[in-house]
């Protein structure tokens, strides 16, 4: 039996996880990322426990997670807000070097995306189309079971893709931009504003849901909001199923069919409109390391 090591690289812990031929989950653990304490010295406790835990294992591939903005073809960390201090970080030479096996890297919402496509919610679709909203934005694309990264690797970075004209820039990306108006930060920040008092996103939720107008109406522009981005999706590249992971959209399952109907008003008419929700949960990015490295050659 062949084995592969699945790596999900968080600003808060550092993820390992091995899986046999068949996506099974063997076994996955987890410690602290002390980001302060630099990349290679964080990753070596990592390895440490991972040739004490795994070496009977015949590990095949290793496949990595990572936060963008990454350089896929290299495997080089470039400035992920939750890493400072591991800009330009070569992750691929890292693993290769410390293993001397083949590695993969990619953006964690694509390989989370990827695991979805592969035993999750879209399994056996040709092409998926995932969308993360917890804090921030993310997304991927998977087509005929290979992730799309794109010529520049932003292909499916959906966070800065313009949808109104709100001036509000988030975290330096496009004003009216889909992280800026649809992320859980930015619905606690157009609430918070609305109101005149602090709110969380699940405090916003739980507020409509109780009657409250106003938190109401914010999630009807939300709606609105994410609508627009799914059928600009569906008019570009026409998923057969798009996926929605993150917090926010697994928290608040009950919004899922108002969303349908709106985007099914702005696409063309008789389009199928397959929306599901994730069903691998936080251990998505983690799984579809090890599955990604179970596809190299």
């Amino acid at each position: 039996m062949n084995y592969y090591l699945g790596i999900d690289i968080g600003g808060t812990n550092l993820r390992a996880a091995i899986l046999d031929n068949e996506y099974n989950l063997i076994d996955k653990f987890k410690i602290d990322n002390i980001v302060e304490k630099g990349a290679k010295c964080n990753l070596d406790k990592l390895i440490k426990i991972i040739r004490e835990k795994w070496n009977i294992y015949n590990i095949q591939a290793i496949g990595v997670a990572c936060p963008g903005p990454l350089d896929i073809r290299n495997g080089v960390i470039i400035n992920p807000p939750n890493l400072k201090g591991w800009e330009g970080f070569e992750i691929k030479r890292y693993f290769e070097e410390s293993f001397k096996l083949p590695t993969a890297v990619n953006n964690d919402a694509n390989v989370a995306g990827y695991c979805e496509a592969k035993i999750g919610a879209a399994k056996n679709a040709e092409s998926v189309y995932y969308i993360t909203l917890s804090t921030g934005v993310g997304g991927g694309f998977v087509y005929k079971n290979e992730i799309i990264n794109g010529f520049n690797n932003i292909a499916g970075e959906v966070c800065n893709m313009i949808i109104n004209e709100d001036e509000y820039s988030h975290v330096g990306l496009n004003a009216g931009g889909l992280e800026g108006q649809c992320s859980g930060v930015s619905i606690s920040r157009i609430a918070s504003k609305k109101l005149g008092q602090e709110l969380t996103a699940k405090d916003v939720f739980d507020r409509a849901k109780d009657g409250e107008v106003n938190c109401r109406e914010v999630l009807n522009e939300w709606s609105v909001n994410l609508s627009k981005a799914i059928a600009n999706i569906i008019t570009t590249v026409d998923p057969e199923v798009i996926v929605l992971g993150g917090s926010v959209s697994l928290n608040n399952s009950d919004y899922l069919e108002k969303l349908i109907n709106e985007v099914k008003l702005r696409v063309f008419n008789n389009i199928n409109v397959n929306i599901k929700l994730a069903k691998i949960g936080d251990d998505a990015g983690l799984l579809g390391a090890g599955i990604l490295a179970s596809c190299l050659k």
